[in-house]
């Protein structure tokens, strides 16, 4: 998958396993992604999903430290949620908002079958452990999967996680984590900054 990388993720990273600052950091991370992904949904669905994408991605952050702390590096910890979040996309047929095109979801799965095996996550459960059956229910477009139109989708990255830099150069793995980066570049830190 294609993602982009820039000291904000390494500041986020860093905060989301501090006390405090971390529910601030999660809620606004959570904000963004509704905000995000809802904006990719077909006319007129965005406001259905967003209860449950909500709950969904608030969910994903436990996976994401999860994944730190099992070693993976910032990009594939937040490849792994972003994987789990195309899964979900896929069973609602929400294929307007998926990340890669439905005939990579196995591959994808493939690459940290190890990591989805141990928190028992699958393409048709893709919360696993981390969820409990208590999503709001959102509707559904089931037939959108018999002819799959994927906008926001970018084929051919499946064998690894590619990052995009500041710069727009493409880095293959990730970059590495720079260890000195100031909490306060997190998203919701600092409203200031965000403005």
């Amino acid at each position: 998958m294609k993602l982009r990388q820039n000291v904000r993720h390494f500041a986020a990273k860093q905060a989301l396993t501090m006390p405090v600052v971390g529910e601030m950091v999660r809620e606004k991370l959570v904000d963004l992604h509704v905000d995000v992904f809802g904006a990719k949904a077909a006319d007129g669905r965005r406001a259905e999903r967003e209860a449950r994408l909500e709950a969904f991605f608030d969910r994903t952050f436990d996976t994401y430290v999860d994944a730190l702390d099992a070693g993976y590096s910032e990009a594939s910890a937040r490849e792994i949620t972003h994987v789990q979040a195309n899964f979900e996309f896929y069973n609602h047929g929400w294929t307007e908002m998926m990340e890669f095109p439905a005939d990579e979801l196995e591959a994808h799965y493939d690459r940290y079958s190890d990591f989805f095996e141990r928190h028992d996550i699958t393409i048709a459960d893709p919360l696993g452990e981390y969820g409990d059956g208590s999503l709001p229910d959102a509707p559904a477009t089931p037939e959108r999967l018999d002819d799959p139109v994927h906008p926001h989708a970018e084929s051919g990255f499946a064998d690894d996680v590619y990052v995009e830099d500041e710069d727009g150069d493409l880095i293959v793995g990730g970059r590495e984590d720079p260890g000195d980066v100031d909490v306060s570049a997190a998203p919701g830190v600092d409203e200031e900054t965000e403005a």
